[in-house]
């Protein structure tokens, strides 16, 4: 992904601490803190613009959320969507999703998103992947016990590795979906990338996997 460099983005995300949590480590355990109510925490690795995740904390206030992202330049954009919405259950974090256990402890998060990432699709890259192993061993680290992954993108490549991934990790295909937008799944929200790939005609696929 092509990031256009902006300035001033550090300023703006420091300057909102209500919405951004600027040393997340001192949460880890804890992050019941950090929200109004106690509820099970959901977190989207790779939150972009951060359409997806002020989404889905406007349908499900039962739900907290936490979008994770490393790149300054765009998490400011969900900054943006975070503040124009002010939702009590959704905090961002502009920080390396490879470090998650620094950040929650083992039964802090209910459920992983991911979305669109990136497919890194040369051979030798695998390990960059977002569904490689070392990868599923970090989320099950900050996951309750049947914790789930939930799983989109339009690189039918990325798909195939991912589920052939999940199922090598010995996890729970529970829904899996080759085209998403014409079938009678409900409630899907699209990212900007979703919207994108879809309105160009490409196929998107999605996944619900869960450890056991």
């Amino acid at each position: 992904m092509r990031v256009r460099h902006k300035p001033w983005a550090r300023e703006m995300l420091e300057s909102h601490p209500q919405y951004v949590v600027s040393s997340p480590e001192q949460y880890k355990g804890n992050w019941k803190a950090v929200f109004e109510k106690d509820q099970p925490l959901h977190i989207e690795v790779g939150t972009g613009k951060g359409r997806f995740i002020t989404e889905m904390a406007k349908a499900n206030p039962h739900v907290n959320y936490i979008g994770i992202e490393l790149f300054e330049s765009v998490i400011v954009t969900a900054l943006d969507r975070l503040i124009e919405a002010d939702l009590p259950n959704l905090r961002l974090l502009n920080v390396n999703g490879e470090k998650l256990t620094e950040y929650f402890a083992k039964g802090d998060v209910s459920r992983v998103y991911l979305n669109f990432s990136d497919p890194w699709p040369k051979t030798r890259h695998a390990k960059r992947r977002l569904t490689y192993k070392t990868f599923l061993k970090l989320y099950e680290e900050i996951l309750i016990d049947k914790g789930e992954i939930h799983f989109k993108t339009d690189n039918q490549g990325l798909f195939e590795y991912s589920l052939m991934s999940f199922s090598e990790y010995g996890m729970l295909l529970k829904f899996i979906s080759l085209d998403l937008h014409n079938s009678d799944f409900e409630g899907n929200i699209m990212t900007e990338y979703e919207e994108k790939f879809s309105n160009k005609g490409f196929r998107i696929y999605r996944c619900e996997v869960q450890y056991q």
